[in-house]
């Protein structure tokens, strides 16, 4: 089956629907620092680099399906709330517009927790509707997810919106837990020995023993020093963020210590061990593949790329349920 991939990434979503059979024909990416890491992951993939708001529908190929998450920071509980109203909320009705010219047997689309929140409630419901709406319409389901039900070692809360067109005459049905979770030790515990600090400005380091693992440096901030960050080597890891400040601290270091409401510190003489997850540590809990390899000159776009992605297991187990109830009803 084809699919057409929207606000593409790096790929995850991607990589998850390929290793499920399906043929990501043509995708959207507008971030040019992430052009060369798709395209280099993607070879087959036709990608698209103009904002999706300049792109007409009759320049996007026939499909069976729609997948992607529209980056709607405005919706995020680390943004400023400002929901449908912010001009980046806008490029859900960019998927909309697509969706409704290209009729797809299936779509689906990502967005964060955030928008569950009370103030979001009437544009979320429009949001519903329109997706329910668009051409002759589709049989809608929602639910928000936990990666770390899906074989993805990280506490990782996303919405997901699936709908199947109408004429099939059934709703899909999103797949139950998996029973093991993995932990952070399944993920990254080959890697603890070998791990190399970025250079200079935090730039890529050319001696990468193992190809991006390498850790931003920097001090933390008052922020990042109000709670523990550091997760056990038997749990799961906390979500991975776009940003390499906000990255956990490796679960080689002892839990942080309390010290009063919203202030902890590192265990003393211990220091030394609390560094940020890696670049790959970061991929790796994100369930790419080691020769999945991300370009970028700045180790902080790196961490972008992966904290933005869709654990590409996650969208794999999506992509294998959507495949066996399509083969069932169509």
């Amino acid at each position: 089956m084809k699919i057409v991939s929207l606000f593409a990434g790096a790929g995850g979503l991607d990589l998850g629907f390929e290793r499920a059979g399906f043929d990501i024909v043509w995708a959207n990416e507008y971030d040019k620092d992430i052009w060369k890491t798709y395209e280099k992951n993607h070879s087959n993939t036709i990608l698209d680099k103009r904002s999706i708001t300049d792109i007409p529908t009759t320049d996007i190929p026939e499909c069976d399906g729609i997948i992607g998450g529209p980056p709607c920071q405005s919706w995020s509980e680390a943004g400023a709330l400002r929901g449908i109203n912010y001009k980046r909320g806008q490029l859900f009705f960019d998927f909309i517009r697509i969706l409704q010219d290209k009729q797809p047997l299936f779509f689906l689309a990502e967005n964060v927790s955030g928008m569950l929140l009370g103030r979001h409630s009437e544009a979320l419901s429009n949001i519903k509707n329109m997706f329910a709406n668009a051409g002759i319409g589709y049989e809608l389901s929602f639910n928000m997810l936990n990666a770390h039900d899906y074989n993805v070692p990280q506490d990782r809360k996303r919405v997901f919106f699936i709908g199947i067109r109408k004429d099939l005459n059934f709703k899909f049905e999103f797949p139950k837990p998996y029973p093991y979770k993995k932990t952070l030790k399944d993920a990254i515990g080959d890697l603890a020995d070998n791990v190399v600090p970025s250079i200079g400005n935090n730039k890529a380091n050319p001696d990468c023993k193992v190809t991006n693992h390498e850790y931003m440096t920097g001090g933390f901030s008052p922020i990042f020093m109000s709670r523990n960050r550091v997760r056990k080597w038997d749990e799961q890891s906390f979500t991975i963020q776009a940003g390499g400040r906000q990255a956990p601290i490796h679960p080689q270091a002892p839990l942080m210590e309390f010290v009063e409401q919203n202030v902890r510190k590192f265990v003393e003489g211990k220091e030394h061990l609390y560094r940020r997850l890696s670049v790959r540590e970061c991929a790796r809990i994100q369930t790419f593949p080691d020769d999945f390899i991300f370009y970028y000159n700045s180790v902080a776009a790196g961490y972008k790329m992966i904290g933005n992605a869709v654990p590409v297991n996650l969208a794999n187990a999506l992509a294998e349920s959507i495949k066996q109830q399509l083969q069932i009803h169509v």
